[in-house]
């Protein structure tokens, strides 16, 4: 099996790879190029399966793949329980359109089963008391 080049090198390649395997886990759906989605969708389905099998040599092999011992503690605990039953065919690609500067075709990439919530992650919370308090300093 061949690796697509994406046009970059391969120590770029590794790194992109690595950060949007982080995001996928992250936010559970992100939106990104068709080409990288398809290059990205082998690799999360691989890292799901790993998480399924509870060991330490697993939990060792996640974590030096994702560099994050959070995303690989969720792909653990709550991602790996969820596909429990599925073999394979974790994640999903719906093509979205064409990008607008340069007509690249845009696609989602997400997991079949995914928590909405999971995208709010990193948003914060509007506190409706501070909300009316800047509203009475500007009258």
């Amino acid at each position: 099996m061949f690796n697509k080049k994406l046009n970059r090198t391969s120590e770029h390649r590794k790194a992109l790879l690595k950060n949007m395997l982080n995001s996928l886990i992250k936010y559970e759906q992100i939106k990104t190029t068709l080409p990288k989605a398809k290059f990205l969708r082998p690799q999360a389905e691989k890292i799901i399966t790993l998480g399924k099998k509870d060991t330490l040599q697993t939990t060792k092999k996640l974590i030096s793949q994702l560099q994050d011992s959070k995303a690989a503690n969720k792909v653990k605990k709550t991602l790996s329980k969820r596909f429990d039953k599925r073999n394979g065919g974790y994640t999903r690609i719906i093509k979205a359109g064409f990008r607008y500067g340069d007509n690249a075709p845009m696609a989602i990439i997400e997991f079949v089963d995914r928590d909405v919530e999971a995208k709010k992650v990193d948003k914060k919370k509007k506190d409706p008391i501070k909300e009316t308090d800047q509203k009475e300093e500007k009258k």
